[in-house]
């Protein structure tokens, strides 16, 4: 038989006196309950006891003073701690210290070893305001804020935790989540109204899979009466209510109780969504709970608004981009369709430009634009005769003038495309592809840094595709003649820089450039072993002139002698 200690008892209620007041901030009346318990547990020789209050009195002393002087009665709490819940309240106020201080990493993983504790043992039913602590620090939240809700505080948090979102789905999620939270509620669930399709619809509903769209008819359901009908519902017995469905409650085992639904409203006074919470936890929802679902609904509902009208922005954005893209993609077809020989030119440019661009480690923006550039170079060659573009033997010397006229064009035709000022650097880049480093280029005769950093990476990806391709006039180059045509255009024609860079590719990379046009992959083994090497590698070993397996097993990609 267990005998009752009443001097420990009367401790253990004074502890949860003094914790229940630090939760809400009441830090002289907390202080003077966690006092009179240290000292009951000094007389009882009581290690747990003793190392609670030395670290909620540490807390509450620096609280009152921020003096890191009282920190030190902290370690001697820590120190003391041996039981799970000694444990606990020092990881919770070594959390809340450095949360106030603005050490957010530190506190974070104070917070965290907290949490677990309490999954061992919660005497004094912490993880609910750990929890809270947590999601104000991943919120962007204030210290300041207590984590036992009042509808003022709700209110601040629920406002700062949507200022700044423009997700649709975040947003859902974080006013369902603070909701819940203000409500004292066990779910909640906010619906948007899809005017369009007379739908309400939810990605977020609190407590079912959250992976799983919502979506029903607005005219069914509770939520579908309160935006039909624009009334607000509060059940206090949901199964003595007719309105209430209880098959989702069949399907998943849940038992809902209580219910307030409630219609969100916009500035002008039209019906945009619902709110369903469910289950009050202390109770029944009441009118202050209704009122203070109103003001919720009124803050709610401008972020709900400016995030779906950003939202259809991004999409009207993306339909755009898609747009132009395609755009682009088909000017670039235009060119294959005159030449069947040099179909897949554009392509293939585009995929090396990209390495190089992958190899410098640029940035996903310019190394779009430069893709974008990689696919229109050649555009202008829709200006170029058919007589001189698909010529089999050598170009005359007026031949050969008319088809450089094609950069010309380029410029030309891109510059007429409404761009913003990003895009204009495409028409640039476009039109400078047989620049030269040392200015003998074409058209406009730059040399060295005055030609863009994407029309030196178009001129190695040009040149070097336009000589492992096949061509009216001659078959693919030997690859040895293509590597020593690149490093030795290195400073005259090429950029070093570049040349190096691109030289530095592993192979594997530009073998499934080779094989793209006839949508092949390369041999998993292979790639495992040419992975390994680069197109210098390559180049010395074809310099040697001395059988090499690696050299030969490039060579077969190059040559297209590889079985699918």
């Amino acid at each position: 038989m267990t005998v009752q200690n009443p001097k420990l008892n009367k401790a253990q209620i004074l502890t949860a006196k003094g914790i229940d007041l630090i939760l809400k901030k009441d830090y002289k009346n907390a202080r003077e309950e966690v006092l009179n318990a240290y000292n009951l547990y000094k007389e009882d020789n009581n290690k747990e006891g003793i190392s609670i209050c030395l670290s909620l009195i540490a807390f509450l002393d620096y609280s009152q003073f921020e003096s890191d002087s009282d920190l030190s009665i902290l370690e001697d709490g820590s120190f003391m701690a041996s039981t799970v819940t000694s444990h606990l309240i020092s990881e919770l106020v070594k959390g809340n210290i450095n949360f106030s201080q603005g050490n957010k990493e530190v506190a974070l993983i104070h917070y965290n070893n907290a949490l677990k504790l309490s999954s061992q043992e919660d005497k004094y039913n912490l993880s609910n305001d750990i929890n809270t602590r947590i999601k104000q620090l991943q919120n962007g939240m204030d210290y300041s804020l207590p984590t036992q809700s009042d509808p003022l505080v709700s209110l601040v948090k629920i406002s700062r935790s949507i200022t700044a979102l423009t997700d649709i789905d975040e947003l859902l999620r974080v006013i369902a989540e603070e909701t819940k939270n203000a409500m004292h509620a066990d779910r909640c669930t906010v619906f948007l109204w899809d005017k369009d399709s007379n739908e309400l619809w939810s990605k977020v509903a609190l407590g079912v899979d959250e992976n799983k769209e919502i979506r029903f008819p607005a005219d069914k359901g509770l939520a579908g009466y309160v935006v039909q009908t624009g009334e607000t519902l509060n059940i206090t017995d949901a199964y003595s209510d007719s309105r209430f469905n209880p098959e989702v409650d069949t399907k998943t085992g849940y038992r809902t109780k209580t219910i307030l639904c409630m219609p969100i409203l916009n500035n002008n006074g039209e019906i945009i969504g619902a709110f369903q919470v469910l289950n009050k936890i202390d109770g029944i929802f009441t009118k202050n709970d209704e009122d203070l679902l109103i003001a919720i609904g009124g803050s709610a509902s401008i972020a709900l608004e400016n995030a779906q009208l950003f939202d259809r922005q991004l999409q009207m954005y993306h339909e755009q981009k898609l747009l132009f893209e395609s755009f682009i993609d088909t000017l670039a077809t235009s060119i294959d369709a005159r030449d069947r020989i040099t179909a897949g030119h554009s392509l293939r440019v585009r995929m090396y430009s990209g390495l190089i661009a992958e190899e410098l480690g640029m940035n996903s923006k310019d190394k779009a634009l430069l893709e974008k550039a990689a696919t229109l170079h050649d555009i202008g060659k829709i200006g170029i005769r058919d007589s001189v573009l698909q010529k089999e033997g050598k170009l005359t010397e007026e031949e050969y003038k008319h088809i450089q006229e094609h950069v010309r064009i380029t410029h030309n035709i891109l510059n007429k495309i409404y761009m913003s000022p990003d895009f204009r650097i495409i028409t640039e880049m476009a039109s400078s592809h047989h620049e030269k480093w040392d200015g003998s280029g074409y058209y406009r005769h730059l040399k060295g840094s005055e030609i863009t950093l994407g029309g030196r990476i178009l001129a190695v990806a040009d040149v070097f595709d336009a000589i492992t391709s096949k061509r009216h006039y001659r078959d693919k180059m030997p690859i040895k003649n293509v590597l020593n045509i690149i490093t030795e255009g290195a400073g005259s024609h090429f950029d070093p820089e570049l040349v190096e860079v691109f030289m530095s590719i592993p192979v594997n990379k530009i073998v499934k450039v080779f094989l793209a046009e006839f949508h092949r992959q390369i041999k998993p083994e292979d790639e495992e072993v040419l992975k390994n090497y680069n197109l210098k590698d390559i180049h010395k070993f074809v310099l040697s002139e001395q059988q090499n397996d690696i050299a030969d097993l490039f060579n077969k990609y190059y040559l297209e002698d590889i079985q699918a």
